[in-house]
């Protein structure tokens, strides 16, 4: 129902406002998108009217899409309500809205709906809560790491991975060794990437997560290593050369490159032999970061190679040696 207070609007607007009372359908949906064209703040109560009543889901969608254009307590609450519609198209398009919002304000709301008994809505909370980087979010998602469902808990890490509290440092090397679930023992694994490289129980998470049996969560084990280059990463990451995924191989290599162990130069140099390109660039461009002549040689000899881009990162590794050069 239209407010009947709404009054002395511009031509368009009211013009607008009288097809959104149309019967057809098409009709009220192309008078929502108007609304969003013309930006007109007087007529967000008409949306969020729409969004709780309109009779078709297609309106309804519209009406949430178009939301997402204004922030406050109001409209917040109004697509939180949505993740409840009967429609699943209607529930989609407000969680992609509340993934939207960049108002600190919002964050109230999004905590209250966190709590939620449904997963989608808890879920679609926390994704909100997670674009707005706001503090407050620490407690909602430190609890859904413990949620029930996996889409919940994928969630929750991805909020604390993006807060950078290290106060999760623990919870979150807890679910990358011990989640039932793959995709969540991963992102905790990455997240873990902010930690101090002195936390026992980071270097423990992560060198645990190099030995686990699915290959993404080792892959990102070797990234997240990279980042935080703990010393006695070096023999798990060189035997994770050897790995029956190349992908894992590949970022091994990187994240031995990066830690700048000369002791790892054996084992990269046996790489630029590898039949796949990827690991003999990687190979490549991880010799240039050790700092031993060791490596010269095999280098020069790779500068054959049958492969343009792995001969393109054996030249980029040789100018890197030649830089330290007295």
């Amino acid at each position: 129902m239209i407010d009947p207070t709404l009054t002395d609007l511009p031509p368009e607007a009211a013009a607008v406002l009288a097809r959104l009372a149309s019967e057809d359908a098409t009709v009220r949906r192309i008078a929502v998108l108007d609304i969003g064209d013309l930006e007109a703040p007087e007529l967000v109560g008409v949306l969020v009217g729409t969004l709780r009543d309109d009779a078709a889901p297609e309106v309804r969608r519209e009406a949430a899409t178009v939301l997402a254009s204004w922030e406050s307590e109001d409209v917040t609450e109004a697509l939180c309500a949505a993740l409840l519609d009967a429609d699943d198209n209607v529930r989609d398009a407000a969680a992609q809205a509340l993934s939207e919002l960049k108002d600190a304000t919002s964050a109230p709301v999004l905590r209250r709906w966190a709590q939620r008994p449904e997963p989608f809505v808890r879920r679609a909370a926390l994704r909100g809560l997670r674009e707005l980087r706001d503090a407050s979010a620490f407690e909602p998602a430190l609890d859904a790491l413990a949620d029930t469902h996996a889409d919940v808990r994928l969630e929750a890490v991805a909020v604390l991975g993006w807060l950078k509290d290290a106060r999760a440092l623990r919870p979150l090397a807890n679910v990358a060794a011990h989640d039932t679930q793959a995709v969540v023992r991963r992102a905790a694994t990455g997240a873990l990437g902010f930690g101090p490289i002195d936390d026992a129980t980071l270097g423990d998470a992560l060198l645990h997560a190099l030995r686990d049996a699915d290959w993404q969560v080792r892959e990102e084990a070797a990234t997240t290593l990279g980042k935080l280059p703990v010393a006695r990463a070096r023999d798990p990451l060189i035997a994770a050369l050897a790995d029956d995924y190349w992908q894992v191989r590949l970022r091994a290599a990187r994240a031995l490159g990066l830690m700048g162990d000369v002791q790892a130069a054996s084992a990269l140099i046996a790489l630029l032999d590898h039949s796949i390109s990827n690991l003999r660039k990687e190979a490549a461009l991880a010799l240039g970061e050790l700092d031993t002549s060791e490596v010269i040689a095999p280098l020069r000899a790779a500068l054959e190679d049958r492969d343009p881009e792995v001969r393109k990162a054996v030249r980029i590794a040789l100018q890197q040696h030649e830089g330290r050069t007295p």
